[in-house]
């Protein structure tokens, strides 16, 4: 009997050769047989039946739709399909250091708990208490809930901070701090702030300032916060190494590095006009490079048990979700696919990659790989010293 190997009936039935794989490994494909650790298909064998119906989820106005690409708090959990991860809220307050930094992987949830956090804390015209009152926070008690809109928030994202420049970053910068201040009209006449911190306001508003006078904008908009509320703002700031990372990428870092050193420096270090700080990334930069004396900063990486179980889903997250579409006899293969990380010491499953599975109808493909660039990491690799060249590779060797 003839054969063809896996990548053959790959190409032929246009599958993926994993799913491929796992056909073979479950018996439906008749005759194939593994030798030497590969499968042999036989050349006559017919492409098998999936026994899925596709779209079955997006397609079912009787289920909640998937979030694709959604990050914003209230519109998700107003309209989609929302894993639970308000216990994130409660585990900071039980410690509450005044800087937390969060490290993950691209798509992993980072914007969206960013976001939740903003709403549970920030106080507005709103009662955004109606966001959180069937979440799991509100059932842990007035220890928690009482902090819910509260507190005075700065919010930055620099997601989108992706240019070749120095000069057009610095234009970005420049814009998404004078939008931020804008939101913050009252401070504009605020009696309880001083004459000069109203000019600065107006001077960063009407987009004047200039570099090195932006370099102490969170200063200055905390304390006028803390002056004209009496009490001192939460500030984020979400994907705070992304303007770094293309200043590496694009040649200009030593300008970026020292215009971030000194914005964060103001925001976050010994600020007595700061209640707690909230950053996230991809990437761990140096304490040396822009973290420097910060002795505030609390470090959360993928290393870390806590907060392990709150960026990505969980395999009770999993089975959850996929009692809810009905889709229970897939768990093996979003295992297959779409498992291998460990946080701290919690398994975790990349949610990206997961909710465009379940919307494409349960079937496989690679989705978190166009999610972004790994120029970075290819860059280090290329420079990298025979030494350490030999350490990324054995885990691949030892596998």
């Amino acid at each position: 009997m003839e054969y063809m190997d896996v990548r053959e009936a790959s190409e032929k039935w246009a599958v993926t050769g994993r799913r491929i794989s796992m056909l073979c490994r479950e018996n439906k494909i008749p005759g194939a047989i593994k030798e030497k650790g590969e499968w042999r298909i036989p050349l006559t064998a017919k492409k098998p039946a999936d026994g899925r119906r596709r779209n079955v989820i997006s397609g079912n106005r009787t289920k909640l739709p998937l979030p694709i690409g959604v990050s914003d708090f209230r519109e998700l959990v107003r309209n989609y399909y929302y894993v639970d991860k308000t216990l994130l809220i409660r585990d900071f307050l039980d410690t509450i250091p005044k800087v937390s930094l969060f490290t993950r992987p691209r798509r992993f949830g980072k914007t969206l708990n960013m976001d939740m956090l903003r709403v549970f804390f920030e106080k507005t015209e709103e009662d955004t208490s109606i966001y959180f009152q069937d979440k799991k926070i509100w059932e842990c008690g007035t220890k928690y809930t009482r902090h819910q809109g509260k507190y005075t928030v700065i919010f930055l994202t620099f997601k989108d901070v992706k240019f070749d420049s120095w000069e057009d970053t610095w234009k970005k910068m420049r814009t998404l701090l004078q939008m931020e201040f804008s939101r913050h009209g009252e401070l504009e006449t605020s009696e309880r702030c001083s004459r000069f911190e109203r000019d600065y306001y107006q001077k960063v508003v009407n987009g004047q300032a200039e570099v090195v006078e932006l370099t102490q904008a969170l200063s200055a908009l905390s304390s006028m916060l803390h002056a004209h509320y009496g009490e001192a703002p939460i500030l984020i700031i979400d994907e705070y190494d992304t303007p770094i990372q293309q200043g590496y990428m694009r040649d200009y870092y030593d300008s970026v590095i020292l215009f971030m050193r000194n914005l964060f420096s103001g925001g976050l270090k010994d600020n007595p006009h700061l209640a707690y700080g909230f950053l996230t990334g991809i990437l761990r930069v140096a304490k040396e490079s822009i973290f420097s004396g910060m002795n505030n900063l609390k470090e959360n990486s993928i290393l870390e048990e806590r907060y392990s179980r709150y960026f990505g889903f969980t395999k009770e997250e999993i089975h959850a979700m996929l009692a809810y579409y009905e889709q229970t006899g897939q768990y093996e293969e979003i295992c297959a696919w779409y498992d291998g990380y460990v946080f701290g010491t919690t398994e975790i499953f990349n949610p990206w990659s997961v909710i465009n599975y379940m919307d494409e109808g349960c079937y496989p493909r690679a989705f978190w790989q166009s999610t972004g660039s790994n120029d970075i990491i290819r860059d280090i690799v290329s420079q990298a010293t025979p030494e350490i060249r030999e350490n990324l590779f054995l885990p691949l060797t030892n596998g």
